[in-house]
């Protein structure tokens, strides 16, 4: 058994775990200011990469932080990481935050920003919730109105996701004014008479990587994706529901607020899109 504490990349150097230290000022842990990514890795190959660097660029510059690396910076980073790790699965995590500084609200001058990576395991549903579903509550969502950034500001996406724990759900789905938004961690896609429902990307929720490969990958499928906003009673008494992110990959929902939905099994659609995805993951391995 090794028992070497785990390699992460803290501003520019590769370090054991225990030895990466950031100041109590930074303005990540003071404020909150930062963004981040979680690159799936299927048998050390980074999935949809460049797709991650896309919305990590996108979120820096909706917080208007500069970019501390380039892609190619960034892509050999995650690679060297990845090597360093001694399970071929991993959920690479990143964050960059606007650096440490005196506390004041407006953005300070000529701070570095604070760059960490890690890489875990990564932990891919079971085979018992691919073939039985899982459970979702549900909620209204009460978070801010940019949840289309990819912030380390998560308390809002926390509160939901550990109301799911206490009812024993998985997830909590969320609708805005009588809309479905997304999940706590999760998009939340609806199958409706054949097609795939997706709501529209807007500022209300996050442009999921695995929610576009979901899209991709139904298309290969010849299953037809209307996007458009998907009223909650809609969205309650659709043939399917699915959730869909870098960890659940697809996952159908079966329970919804402890009654089953759908007939409380994974529909024919899920299994349609859930195959091509498995075929079409790197070094894929069954979940």
């Amino acid at each position: 058994m090794n028992d070497a504490a785990p390699i992460v990349y803290l501003n520019g150097s590769f370090v054991p775990l225990p030895d990466a230290k950031v100041s109590v000022l930074d303005r990540g842990f003071i404020f909150g200011d930062g963004v981040y990514e979680l690159v799936p890795v299927y048998g050390r190959e980074p999935f949809r990469l460049p797709h991650h660097l896309a919305r990590l660029q996108r979120s820096l510059d909706g917080i208007g932080l500069a970019n501390p690396h380039s892609n190619a910076q960034w892509e050999a980073i995650i690679r060297d990481l990845i090597a360093r790790q001694p399970f071929a699965d991993q959920g690479v995590y990143f964050q960059i935050t606007r650096g440490a500084a005196k506390r004041d609200h407006t953005f300070p001058q000529g701070v570095p920003p604070t760059v960490f990576m890690m890489s875990n395991p990564l932990a891919t549903p079971t085979r018992e919730q691919v073939e039985r579903g899982v459970a979702v509550v549900t909620a209204e969502d009460n978070r801010w109105h940019r949840c289309d950034l990819k912030t380390i500001s998560l308390l809002g996406n926390v509160l939901m996701r550990q109301l799911a724990a206490e009812r024993g759900a998985v997830e909590t789905v969320m609708f805005r004014d009588g809309f479905l938004t997304e999940a706590s961690a999760s998009n939340v896609l609806v199958v409706i008479g054949g097609e795939i429902v997706v709501p529209p990307k807007d500022n209300l929720i996050l442009p999921g990587i695995t929610y576009d490969a979901a899209v991709e990958f139904a298309a290969e499928a010849r299953v037809p994706v209307v996007t458009r906003p998907v009223p909650k009673a809609e969205a309650l008494a659709a043939d399917e529901m699915w959730l869909t992110s870098s960890t659940k990959e697809v996952l159908a929902v079966t329970t919804v607020d402890g009654t089953p939905f759908a007939g409380g099994r994974p529909g024919p659609v899920f299994r349609k899109v859930w195959d091509v995805f498995q075929k079409r993951k790197p070094h894929a391995v069954t979940a």
